[in-house]
């Protein structure tokens, strides 16, 4: 299958895609181009919103509000007035790290992981993180370079997880009731894969579908790791994918055009937009955030 462009956006490095039921939109952010991005199917149009820091993750809340996790850390924005209220600094310890890849579980806890950006190659220093917003965001687990595919199984008790240069992707078991992961084991190994794992998402039926950066494509993985279905994505650096539509049907595509020079693109002039494909299976609903703010 092929997926078909839905709005050309030209990002540097698109990410963290999520649809939200309560607006009827697809969300999604240009980090390294400092841009939060959003899509309305129902009139093809698109809107963005120029940030003062790159944007890695977020959870969207009502009246246009999202707990953002910036580059730095997270924090309470709003898009209408660009009001900020910062939550907590992650890593400032650390300079060469930043957030990156999120999801929120099923009880509503953002679970989100930083990458390493020093100059000579990712080191394994970042950590993967979880905000409840009860109580000061905590560390899960460390020795990481670049945190993706974060995302949980229907019924919350499974958590994936890729640190992209291993190029796996791995699974944990998952205390729904204390937000833990434990049991570490490989999930899918992508060594023979055409590119490395990014961003993912999870269908009804429990199934992973991961962007492979690098790969010119999105993956199906059944939940015995095995690969039943790809989608082939007219952009080289695929980054993430979300369901949505009113059937949540619809799955939704990032890429980045970020590195490519002048002969690349024009062999793939569409890198950095958003693209769509119709699929006979179904997401799930929006996770909430379990507190108020």
């Amino acid at each position: 299958m092929k997926a078909e462009l839905a709005m050309q956006a030209a990002n540097e490095l698109g990410e963290g895609i999520v649809w939200s039921q309560f607006y009827s939109e697809v969300f999604w952010t240009d980090i390294i181009g400092k841009t939060f991005w959003r899509f309305d199917p129902a009139t093809q149009l698109g809107r963005s919103y120029k940030l003062d820091e790159r944007l890695a993750n977020f959870a969207m809340l009502p009246d246009n509000t999202m707990i953002a996790g910036f580059a730095s850390g997270l924090a309470h924005y709003n898009l209408q007035t660009s009001e900020r209220t910062s939550i907590a600094m992650i890593e400032a310890d650390l300079p060469t790290t930043r957030l990156n890849d999120a999801k929120l579980d099923r009880q509503g806890r953002l679970v989100f992981g930083t990458m390493d950006e020093s100059a000579g190659g990712p080191e394994p220093i970042g950590q993967v993180w979880s905000y409840d917003g009860q109580a000061v965001p905590r560390v899960l687990f460390g020795g990481v370079r670049i945190s993706n595919s974060i995302a949980f199984s229907p019924d919350g008790r499974l958590m994936y997880f890729a640190d992209t240069p291993n190029r796996r992707i791995d699974v944990f078991d998952y205390d729904p009731t204390t937000g833990t992961p434990s049991n570490r084991r490989v999930f899918a190994d992508c060594n023979e894969a055409a590119g490395y794992p990014d961003g993912s998402t999870i269908d009804s039926e429990g199934c992973l579908w991961n962007a492979e950066w690098g790969g010119s494509r999105v993956v199906r993985y059944t939940p015995a790791g095995e690969i039943d279905q790809i989608i082939d994505v007219l952009a080289p650096f695929v980054t993430c994918c979300a369901f949505g539509g009113h059937d949540l049907k619809t799955l939704y595509i990032t890429t980045a055009r970020v590195g490519m020079d002048q002969r690349n693109l024009q062999s793939a002039p569409l890198s950095g937009s958003l693209f769509a494909v119709e699929l006979d299976v179904a997401g799930l609903n929006d996770n909430k955030i379990n507190y108020v703010v």
